[in-house]
């Protein structure tokens, strides 16, 4: 545990403190605004996609059980960060966070972001073997492999987050503990430590290899498959609907990728503190809210069943 000592030989908790984006007011609730409503519309996004699958027996295929677990984590991936971002976009970074605290929250982040990389690389293998052998589909992809798949990928992430956060939380933090983030993000605390931080450093860079740049390389090689395999489609239209399923999927694919690969899989010591927080917003509140729209703008399906399933209420 990292603790101050002061002049009285009294051990008190290390608290930190976010600086504010702005230090002018409206600007600051002119950001809380855009932040709030983008919140809301991934929650209400989000769990229209979860509570769609879920309800319509048409859905319950390999395709949408990922998307509904996608949909999950986005809801606890961006409910990790948002609320306290939010309280402190209105009180101008006056509510400090614990060390209990922020290291619970880093650990949390990067368990459900690492999870949520994973499972987009998952989706692409199962975008592959849709497009490429469509008649052995739902014999590859069986429940049991897709459950599989989702627990190795959670389980993953589990890992990732629980040496990272012990890592970084095992450094002494002396002096000055204002974050210039809005959230305990992994790079933001480590340049607050005053010790030695190579081991941490060493290890931000294998797990952003293992998160970001393995998954990245497989749905690079799922997609090229995929694009040779809609080539040989005879029939336009099925083309047609083999880009578009694949196009949403990949959308988002490099909305995330391109801007963890941005902060992450770069030397820390290049790191900078306002672009990372600039970026990192794109990932924790952009995203959340772009991937139902995505999803449900370019998928008849998944609109077609939500359709069914108001006018069934609607006519209940």
């Amino acid at each position: 545990m990292c603790h101050f000592v002061g002049d009285e030989n009294q051990t008190i908790e290390i608290q930190f403190h976010f600086h504010p984006f702005s230090p002018i007011l409206e600007v600051q609730m002119f950001i809380f605004v855009a932040f709030l409503l983008m919140y809301t519309g991934s929650l209400i996004g989000n769990a229209t996609i979860f509570l769609t699958v879920w309800a319509e027996r048409s859905l319950h295929i390999p395709m949408y059980f990922f998307l509904a677990n996608l949909a999950v984590l986005e809801i606890f991936y961006s409910s990790t960060v948002a609320p306290l971002a939010l309280v402190n976009l209105l009180t101008m970074g006056r509510i400090p966070i614990s060390f209990t605290g922020c290291g619970t929250q880093m650990f949390f982040f990067v368990f459900l972001g690492s999870a949520d990389c994973i499972f987009l690389g998952i989706m692409a293998y199962d975008r592959f073997v849709a497009i490429r052998d469509p008649l052995h589909y739902t014999l590859i992809m069986r429940r049991r492999l897709c459950a599989q798949l989702a627990v190795g990928a959670l389980v993953l992430g589990f890992i990732v987050a629980l040496q990272l956060t012990v890592l970084i939380f095992h450094l002494p933090f002396c002096g000055h503990n204002r974050i210039t983030h809005f959230y305990c993000d992994v790079l933001p605390i480590l340049r607050l430590a005053c010790g030695d931080t190579r081991t941490q450093e060493t290890m931000i860079f294998i797990a952003s290899v293992i998160i970001l740049t393995i998954p990245f390389s497989l749905i690079s090689m799922s997609y090229f498959f995929i694009v040779v395999a809609i080539l040989k489609i005879h029939s336009a239209e099925g083309r047609h609907k083999a880009f578009t399923t694949c196009s949403s999927h990949l959308t988002v694919v490099l909305l995330q990728y391109g801007c963890c690969s941005l902060i992450y899989l770069r030397p820390s010591s290049s790191y900078n503190p306002e672009m990372g927080r600039v970026v990192s917003v794109v990932y924790t509140f952009v995203t959340p809210v772009l991937n139902p729209l995505i999803y449900s703008i370019r998928n008849k399906e998944l609109k077609d069943a939500l359709s069914k399933i108001m006018k069934r209420h609607l006519l209940n």
